[in-house]
């Protein structure tokens, strides 16, 4: 599918199903703020503990849509520069040369390196130069500091940005945007009011269930209610680090990876690895794992 050809689901059920089709679960809240999303071309900003499928719903929505995924990835310090645009320095000084030898150079060649030519995009460039053709997703915007935030409110209300050897760009046709935080820190208000807002928490144990079936269909049912069971386990543990969708995911792909057809306490120290992700977690889990599993 391509963007052209993708139209608008004529309802939340209909955006779940299509969603699903692309390996994507999502529920009745999720699938109505996305579609809202979708129909007002309002960005989306998602909230959520750590591995519940924030990033991975504007991936499936780039699938599902025909749109190119562009991916800005915050973090602390990340700058306009990073984020927008740069100016290709090396080529601007191979031109200034070619000039000189040349005896070319003037005010005016030299006032051209500051010319579309030179300019490197950068993810928000990029994103608004695509417009309908394209899923922005700012990643983990809360690990940028708050003058970055500040900086995304042009692009976010009025989908342009300056710049001030070229001018003004703004984007024809608004691409999807979803923001994804994991509340290290608060946003501004600013920042939510140009968004529409969703909070994700962990599915329960009928709705991972599904969600880990449907992205591994190859493992048991029974395998796969037994993993569920103990990472829910985990998380009404005292954990530091509590494990995600994302991990359970990966303990499945893990104990297959080891050719293990089941969960015992044996296997689940054997890949503990790819569930628990901190040192003193991972060391009172393991201490106690009979707690963790399931008849093991």
């Amino acid at each position: 599918m391509n963007a052209s050809s993708f139209e608008t689901p004529a309802s939340v059920e209909d955006l779940q199903e299509q969603l699903r089709g692309v390996g994507y679960i999502a529920d009745r809240g999720l699938g109505t703020a996305s579609l809202i999303a979708l129909r007002l071309s309002r960005p989306l900003l998602l909230e959520g503990e750590v591995g519940v499928g924030k990033t991975e719903l504007a991936k499936c929505l780039a699938q599902l849509t025909g749109r190119q995924l562009i991916r800005l990835q915050c973090y602390e310090g990340i700058d306009t520069h990073q984020a927008l645009y740069e100016w290709d320095y090396a080529r601007q000084m191979l031109h200034v040369r070619a000039l000189s030898e040349h005896e070319l150079a003037d005010a005016q060649t030299v006032g051209g390196l500051y010319s579309e030519e030179f300019l490197l995009e950068r993810p928000l460039l990029q994103a608004l130069r695509a417009g309908s053709n394209a899923v922005l997703l700012i990643d983990e915007i809360d690990r940028a500091d708050d003058e970055f935030e500040a900086f995304l409110l042009e692009l976010l209300s009025d989908f342009q940005i300056t710049i001030p050897e070229v001018g003004t760009v703004q984007a024809e046709d608004r691409p999807i945007v979803i923001l994804t935080s994991n509340r290290t820190r608060e946003l501004h208000d600013a920042l939510k009011r140009r968004c529409l807002y969703h909070w994700i928490g962990y599915p329960t144990a009928s709705e991972e269930t599904n969600i880990v079936s449907l992205r591994a269909p190859e493992v048991t049912e029974v395998l796969v209610k037994k993993v569920v069971a103990s990472v829910h386990r985990l998380r009404d543990m005292d954990l530091a680090k509590p494990p995600g969708v994302a991990e359970t995911l990966d303990w499945v792909e893990s104990l297959g990876a080891i050719g293990a057809d089941d969960l015992t306490n044996e296997t689940a120290i054997d890949t503990l690895g790819a569930v628990i992700k901190d040192r003193d977690d991972l060391d009172l889990v393991a201490s106690d794992i009979t707690r963790v599993v399931p008849g093991g």
